[in-house]
């Protein structure tokens, strides 16, 4: 897919990964640019049209549709981790994990489901999913964050399955620790949102299905193949 002269519909768009993937789509020629959050006076960069849509209301997504009637890709980066550093076996894990699959898992679906068609008029374009390199482990810092992404992943591989005949492109995003307001606690390396953006752009382009941003989600995902450690 040509991001030059795209119609882009991205969520979460008013900061951190959102806000540098729609300064990045109009840097890079994009006819168009739907800021997607759920206060539109949050929105502040020149050039965007602010849509109001939090990913967690059917209201607001039925209402984006004929809001966005020209979309040819649709970044749902929108996210949230609930419970940072808890467990799952901890108090209040279950309200944890209800929250961040509606928002990183039922909304990603719900607005795939409401703008195939749209997309499908357009000849196709794509849907971009921000995922993690938690979609595939799991540990205590961030366990139903990871349980959210990991079904995240599955959402995105039977997305591409299920509109392939429609020719629209499905690609996968996953990082590690990316330098935003969420991992602002963490201690380590993070990549730089604008990084993240050119990796996914660039991937898009190249019509990939999957783009390893950094390197824990490239050794992370090559760790997928390895034998497992058996404890002594």
């Amino acid at each position: 897919m040509n991001v030059q002269n795209a119609v882009a519909l991205v969520t979460g768009a008013n900061r951190g990964l959102g806000l540098a993937f729609a300064e990045a789509l109009l840097e890079r020629g994009a006819s168009k640019v739907y800021a997607a959050v759920r206060d539109p006076g949050s929105v502040h960069m020149p050039g965007v049209v602010p849509v109001r849509l939090d990913v967690t209301s059917a209201a607001d997504i039925t209402a984006a549709v004929p809001a966005c009637p020209d979309v040819t890709l649709l970044i749902n980066n929108a996210g949230i981790l609930r419970q940072d550093g808890a467990r799952l076996l901890d108090d209040g894990s279950l309200e944890a994990l209800r929250a961040e699959f509606e928002t990183n898992v039922v909304g990603p679906l719900e607005l795939s489901r409401a703008f195939a068609p749209v997309l499908a008029r357009q000849g196709g374009g794509a849907i971009v999913n921000v995922l993690s390199a938690l979609s595939w482990v799991n540990f205590p810092g961030a366990a139903s964050y990871s349980v959210s992404k990991a079904a995240a992943w599955s959402l995105t591989n039977g997305l591409r399955g299920e509109l392939r005949a429609q020719h629209t492109q499905v690609l996968a995003v996953h990082v590690g620790y990316i330098d935003t307001d969420m991992a602002s606690a963490v201690q380590g390396p993070k990549v730089a949102p604008a990084e993240v953006v050119r990796q996914t752009l660039n991937g898009l382009e190249a019509g990939q299905d999957e783009v390893l941003a950094d390197e824990v989600s490239r050794q992370v995902k090559q760790g997928l193949s390895g034998r497992p450690t058996v404890p002594q």
